[in-house]
């Protein structure tokens, strides 16, 4: 535990340490940093007791005296001094410690409001998946939305680059963070959301040295979120989604569009839906893109469809910009409908293959000139 306790910003500090109050090696480890003046504690463990009683006594009204006395009752049942009891989360990246209840409990109540949206067995199910993103500037927004609804027991994050300036118009966070890995961004922002949740780290991106761990290693993927830049790595993350019938969902954060591939329940089925077929056949795909590259993104974009502006900032590629425009409405929309459409084919609801828009100029039926 003393080395976590060491860990400096640029060294992996994108995991939290949970002591266990009830772990005599914990308890000293804790006392030990607190020795060192320079970590602050917050204890909200009172507040959080207080609304899992409320929560677990929905029929009426507690009121102040009854709430304190369940909360002592609460204590006396553990058995334990009442310091004792929860979890304390140190956050290295903030020199902070954090008192919560333990997993079940916290767990139990961070999810309250999904009740019935989500029932619990859905939950409990959802607890058991593993989903994998590659590329993090959108797949930042998907990520959050599935964490916070708690729709995964692991997440792994692939993305070699770091956060720009230019970045920060679609992907939320602060200016103390540039030059820092976008996945320990993310993986920052998962675990102050959700100590427990395991979030699993690729940080050179995914190359063909990592991609059968990234799918496979410590259990297969039940989930494949594609949302990078890089065209070799779309058509490599897909031949290996297919091969392992992995399900894959993408969105290009332009016109609402949604893309989805039930590998899963179509091993068959060709890839990017048969958009590439003119290049020749799958297993050659990758050995046509030094010479069709350009063409097969474009065949993928299926650019007739994409909208008025965007297609205008291609011809600027080069000229005025480096690349295509994003724009943080879309890219939260498309977060969004990726954590649902996630958590549909997760749960085994109908969730079909094909791509489809949810446009919202045409649904206000706006005409841009």
């Amino acid at each position: 535990m003393e080395n976590s306790i060491k860990i400096s910003e640029f060294n992996e500090s994108f995991k939290p340490v949970l002591f266990s109050p009830k772990k005599e090696e914990d308890k000293n480890d804790l006392k030990k940093l607190l020795a060192t003046g320079k970590v602050m504690f917050f204890d909200s463990f009172d507040l959080q007791l207080a609304e899992l009683i409320k929560a677990q006594n929905p029929s009426r009204t507690l009121s102040q005296e009854e709430t304190e006395e369940k909360i002592k009752e609460y204590y006396s049942n553990s058995g334990l001094p009442a310091a004792d009891n929860g979890v304390w989360v140190y956050y290295p990246w903030r020199n902070t410690v954090v008192r919560i209840l333990e997993e079940k409990e916290f767990v139990t109540l961070r999810t309250i409001r999904n009740r019935y949206k989500i029932t619990d067995e859905e939950q409990e199910l959802l607890q058991k998946k593993i989903v994998g993103i590659i590329g993090l500037s959108v797949g930042q927004s998907v990520a959050i939305s599935l964490a916070m609804e708690r729709c995964f027991g692991e997440i792994r994050i692939a993305d070699f680059d770091r956060l720009d300036l230019s970045n920060m118009n679609r992907i939320r966070t602060g200016v103390y963070n540039i030059g820092l890995k976008k996945s320990w961004i993310v993986a920052r922002e998962i675990a102050e959301i959700d100590p427990y949740l395991k979030v699993t780290l690729y940080n050179e991106g995914i190359i063909e040295d990592n991609i059968n761990d990234f799918f496979n290693l410590n259990g297969k993927m039940d989930l494949l979120i594609e949302e990078c830049d890089s065209l070799p790595i779309k058509l490599l993350s897909r031949i290996k989604a297919k091969a392992l019938k992995i399900p894959v969902l993408m969105d290009t954060s332009d016109r609402g569009m949604m893309d989805i591939e039930r590998f899963d329940l179509e091993p068959d089925r060709l890839i990017f839906h048969g958009l590439l077929e003119k290049f020749g056949p799958e297993e050659n795909i990758m050995s046509r893109l030094s010479e069709s590259g350009k063409e097969m993104m474009m065949s993928l974009l299926q650019f007739d469809n994409l909208s008025p502006r965007v297609k205008f900032s291609f011809s600027e590629l080069g000229k005025t910009i480096t690349s295509w425009p994003q724009l943080a409405s879309s890219v939260f929309l498309g977060g969004a409908a990726c954590c649902h459409y996630a958590r549909l084919l997760l749960l085994d609801q109908k969730i079909d293959s094909g791509r489809f828009y949810v446009d919202l100029d045409k649904i206000i039926n706006f005409n841009e000139s």
